[in-house]
């Protein structure tokens, strides 16, 4: 497995890592001895880079991610999260209210998670969303806090403005910025991937297969759990889902020139982006992992690279990504 770096702190980490949230979080029923088999494999191929958040289960993808952790010594790095507002009351997605990154919670959540997880640090902490009523100042002064205690050893932001990036870079060093980036969900593009370059920022892509649908290989929505997220979202709503399948069928048809698949390609178009983004597919199964994991020894052709660019460009994709309320989530500039 190749490796990159993120951010100034030389934070060194596998070209690709691996996002949890699927295996035990919004795409329906799991298996956990599925997932820890498929983490122990990822582990086998050189993957060490874990992502996961409090907020997946909630909490129940952190105690997966500790059971997996057995008996590795800390040789595995694992990112998390902080930023919900979280109720003991509902199921999952029911029991997340709102966003809080007031102080004390920050506290506590990092506390909570590093049991969950059982070690000692977390790798990188990330703030999952911006709290407006608590400036970023103010967030990472706590963080980096943390950081000096030796609970945190890294400081991560998700789906953040390149001005708040700016505003926290002066407050501790920012290893990474997480944000949706693949072929079809572009908006990085418009600043963020630049201000991280700019500023020594690393780049970490989640659902850089469009939750699964660049793969070429997702069932037909019709035929997912009940309590499958991309029931809901816009993009894979009948209309949406047949234009955006003609795209696809063509990203497959390049894939055959390259011997390799549709998903190996579409991570290997985010790869080229630049040297300071790592990507984190999600997989719940061994064979997906193994396919994934294989797009780090592709090399695209600099035309092939433009006319993936023209054929996902926002204009021919269907659908928003998000629906209104999650996009009240994401800071904008």
């Amino acid at each position: 497995m190749k490796r990159r770096v993120l951010g100034s702190e030389n934070f060194e980490v596998s070209a690709i890592g691996l996002g949890c949230m699927g295996m035990s979080f919004a795409y329906g029923k799991s298996d956990e001895q599925q997932a820890i088999a498929t983490l122990h494999r990822a582990f086998d191929l050189g993957v060490d880079f874990l992502d996961t958040a409090e907020v997946y289960g909630p909490f129940t993808n952190e105690t997966l991610i500790g059971k997996a952790l057995k008996g590795r010594g800390g040789k595995i790095k694992v990112a998390t999260k902080f930023g919900f507002d979280i109720t003991e009351h509902g199921e999952g997605w029911q029991r997340i209210v709102g966003v809080n990154s007031k102080p004390e919670s920050i506290r506590q959540r990092v506390e909570a998670s590093l049991r969950r997880l059982d070690i000692d640090a977390i790798d990188l902490l990330y703030q999952h969303r911006i709290d407006p009523a608590v400036p970023v100042e103010d967030v990472v002064g706590v963080m980096a806090d943390l950081v000096r205690e030796g609970k945190a050893l890294h400081l991560g932001l998700s789906e953040v403005s390149v001005a708040t990036l700016t505003r926290a870079c002066a407050v501790h060093p920012i290893s990474a910025v997480q944000s949706e980036y693949s072929l079809w969900s572009r908006d990085p593009e418009q600043g963020i991937l630049a201000a991280c370059q700019q500023l020594n920022v690393g780049f970490v892509p989640y659902s850089p297969l469009g939750r699964g649908f660049l793969s070429g290989k997702m069932p037909d929505p019709s035929t997912l759990d009940a309590d499958d997220y991309r029931r809901g979202l816009p993009r894979f709503q009948q209309q949406a889902l047949e234009h955006n399948q003609r795209l696809v069928q063509q990203l497959s048809e390049m894939a055959l020139g390259y011997h390799c698949s549709a998903a190996q390609l579409a991570l290997a178009w985010v790869l080229a982006q630049g040297a300071h983004i790592v990507p984190i597919p999600g997989a719940r199964q061994i064979a997906h992992l193994e396919d994934n994991c294989r797009a780090v020894e592709l090399t695209l052709a600099t035309a092939d690279i433009a006319t993936l660019d023209t054929l996902f460009s926002p204009g021919n994709v269907m659908g928003e990504r998000y629906n209104a309320l999650e996009f009240s989530l994401v800071d904008h500039d």
